[in-house]
């Protein structure tokens, strides 16, 4: 397992400068969306969120610039002003133009944010959502059962959001018995402030809970759902009528749930041009493999983050079994549309073992298949 960290050197500037101060103002903003809901506290402060706010005002303090009063001015910051206009020194691969921790609409933290607290910690630190997927890997193997695994993924991607009698039906799925105990411990129950009039809603694309803002609207934690439009309203559910209701843990939703939902979608698009298509193979070596109808095959990896620099550092050869002929990381087409340097910027940062290690949008991988298809059948036009 490879860890997805800065490098050394950025690791060792001082606290209230670049990737450590905007990584603390992430911890913090989570923090204070967990503890109180970011529209709501008092003093004393989370300790996160004061050292957040002592350490940006030293900052700006050593560039003279004027620094935020209180820490309601600091979330207004997160909120309204993009990180590439904050008074920090920061490399210029690490923020896009517009990247924010807040989202601007509804205030709560941005998938950007997400990344920030999880994908620069200490190299020590195992990631919680690789941890987990560690964890069913070696549950579902020592049974023997890489049909157990790959329903676990399923079930991570197609029913994030789980109601009292559903629960009841997945602890008691044979097929996901090795399981059952890791379900129990990462499935959590959803706290009120998910609920409008009593009920709790499920976004109709990526089947995660919406959270409810001003004025009765609804609000997708999903950078790729957002960018689609306003949020439909998918399955209403109320605890009264259907028991207690459960999510999946945010880490796993960030990194399993919604990659997983551009890899169901990317299977799709393949399966319709003709080539087999196999998800998860080998206990999830690598989340696609494509067989083409003259034998050639392919390995795609698909990764769905915010932050280039990040996936970049992150970049690892592509596992060599089940065999394959070329391999992809794939991003959905949003993410490079939102910020046109996407491709470069992983470029410029992949490590020297995964320079070869081409990233394309899904978009560009579709028509690769495409042209390939063509080829095949003799069509040489572009």
């Amino acid at each position: 397992m490879t860890t997805d960290t800065l490098p050394d050197a950025a690791v060792e500037w001082a606290a209230h400068q670049g990737i450590p101060l905007v990584r603390t103002l992430a911890g913090a903003m989570l923090a204070l969306d967990a503890q109180t809901g970011l529209d709501a506290f008092t003093l004393p402060y989370p300790p996160e969120a004061q050292r957040a706010l002592d350490r940006t005002v030293l900052a700006c303090l050593l560039r003279e610039a004027t620094p935020p009063a209180s820490l309601t001015e600091l979330v207004s910051w997160c909120k309204e002003v993009p990180l590439a206009d904050w008074p920090v020194d920061l490399p210029a691969d690490a923020i896009g133009q517009e990247d924010r921790l807040l989202d601007a609409d509804s205030g709560r933290p941005t998938e950007l944010c997400h990344e920030w607290a999880e994908r620069t910690r200490d190299s020590a630190l195992a990631f919680r959502d690789r941890e987990i997927l560690h964890t069913a890997f070696r549950l579902c193997r020592a049974f023997g059962e890489e049909e157990a695994y790959s329903a676990f993924r399923e079930l991570l991607v197609k029913r994030p959001v789980l109601t009292a009698p559903e629960s009841f039906e997945v602890l008691n799925d044979l097929v996901l018995e090795p399981v059952h105990e890791l379900i129990r411990r990462i499935y959590l129950p959803v706290p009120d402030s998910y609920r409008y009039d009593g009920d709790y809603v499920c976004c109709g694309r990526c089947l995660t809970l919406l959270i409810p803002i001003h004025d009765g609207e609804w609000w997708c934690e999903r950078d790729r759902c957002r960018r689609q439009g306003p949020a439909p309203l998918g399955r209403r559910l109320r605890p009264a009528e259907m028991g207690e209701v459960h999510q999946v843990e945010r880490p796993v939703r960030q990194f399993v749930t919604g990659p997983g939902r551009a890899e169901a979608a990317l299977q799709k698009e393949l399966t319709a041009l003709g080539p087999a298509v196999r998800m998860w193979p080998g206990y999830d070596a690598y989340d696609l493999l494509v067989t083409f109808p003259d034998g050639h095959r392919w390995a795609i990896d698909v990764k769905d983050w915010a932050n280039p620099l990040f996936l970049g550092r992150s970049a690892r050869p592509v596992p060599q079994e089940p065999p394959y002929d070329e391999a992809f990381w794939v991003v959905p087409h949003h993410r490079v549309a939102a910020r046109r340097d996407y491709i470069s910027v992983y470029e410029r940062n992949r490590p020297s073992q995964a320079r070869d290690l081409p990233l394309l949008s899904d978009t560009d991988l579709i028509g690769r298949a495409r042209a390939r298809l063509r080829r095949q059948k003799g069509d040489t036009r572009a």
